[in-house]
């Protein structure tokens, strides 16, 4: 397989999505956040989500040439319209925004709307604790899970991250998961290079264990904890879209195909500065995380990621001749 350097993927993803009606601005930011997301090892928010990232922008399912709109609904309190593009450029311009009034009100938060797949959530949350500061994101995705006994999707696998700073140069906390057993894109990039899936990821349309991913697309994922993952689930929907004036997961269309209306998912992003609670937070972290890295075999949350994408920036990272191809066969419109 080829091996592409960060910046040699970066310009493959940009160029894709210059020739599919994606503006310069909006194709960096994307570019930036797919290859960020490989680097760290995140294939299904990767690479692999170009083709369909290209077929949308191509059709209008997601405005390529959108610009986000930012509007200060109180003092610690923002509204940021995605207008119907990609959420990458929106949850930059939050992360642009908080910081200076968390300064100010010690807590911030941002509201998303008219959005689109968030990719990696851990990204953002973890540059506003190398920032100094707390942050939490929480992003509704298109239907995926059934309620727990239930047999119909409601929920998405909608992701939860969080990031706390520690001490000095130490590298942040950084919490990123979906609540299915597996994020979707897993099996996205498992279809594209023709590969089964584990039996316990996801289920087909009849609710029977399956391990083809075309059939686990047309059916419900498997949660995280059964019951105690749907659970989460619903608090995501409520928090990400009800909370934003965006799509539940059963009203939005597909991230996955350029099929249907624009997704028009949400996110909300918190961020909290520690040092506003008078008690030492950083400190504490720190004591917590030393006590998790003194017990053999065990690692923060986060390292390894950073682990690969220090590999990645010092030695690339391989792509599939079959993806590489795909990418560089997208067309000018």
């Amino acid at each position: 397989m080829p091996t592409l350097g960060i910046g040699e993927a970066q310009k493959l993803v940009f160029d894709a999505l210059l020739r599919s009606r994606t503006n310069e601005s909006n194709a960096r930011s994307v570019a930036r956040a797919l290859v960020a997301a490989e680097a760290d090892g995140l294939k299904g928010h990767g690479l692999s989500r170009v083709p369909s990232y290209s077929a949308q922008a191509r059709v209008g399912k997601v405005d390529g040439m959108a610009r986000p709109k930012c509007e200060r609904l109180r003092n610690s309190v923002i509204r940021i319209d995605a207008a119907h593009g990609f959420a990458y450029p929106a949850i930059e311009m939050a992360e642009a925004e908080l910081p200076a009034i968390v300064c100010e009100a010690g807590i911030a938060a941002a509201g998303i709307c008219n959005s689109h797949h968030c990719g990696a959530a851990g990204h953002p949350v973890e540059r506003l604790a190398l920032r100094g500061l707390i942050a939490m994101l929480f992003a509704n995705t298109p239907a995926a899970i059934a309620p727990w006994g239930g047999s119909i999707a409601l929920y998405g696998t909608n992701p939860i991250a969080f990031a706390v700073p520690l001490l000095d140069e130490s590298p942040p906390i950084v919490i990123d998961l979906s609540l299915s057993k597996v994020a979707r894109g897993n099996i996205l990039s498992a279809k594209q290079k023709g590969e089964r899936i584990p039996a316990d990821w996801a289920l087909d349309a009849q609710g029977r264990p399956t391990t083809d991913p075309d059939a686990a697309l047309a059916g419900t994922m498997v949660p995280i904890a059964e019951a105690k993952g749907t659970a989460l689930a619903l608090m995501v929907e409520l928090l990400a879209a009800g909370l934003t004036g965006s799509n539940f997961a059963a009203e939005a269309s597909s991230f996955l195909d350029a099929d249907g209306p624009p997704p028009s998912t949400g996110q909300l992003l918190v961020v909290l500065d520690p040092s506003a609670f008078g008690a030492n937070g950083r400190q504490r972290f720190a004591t917590l995380a030393s006590a998790i890295e003194a017990q053999s075999g065990v690692r923060v949350p986060g390292r390894r990621r950073m682990a690969l994408r220090n590999r990645a920036e010092r030695d690339g990272f391989a792509v599939s001749d079959a993806l590489l191809t795909q990418i560089q066969s997208i067309q000018p419109l």
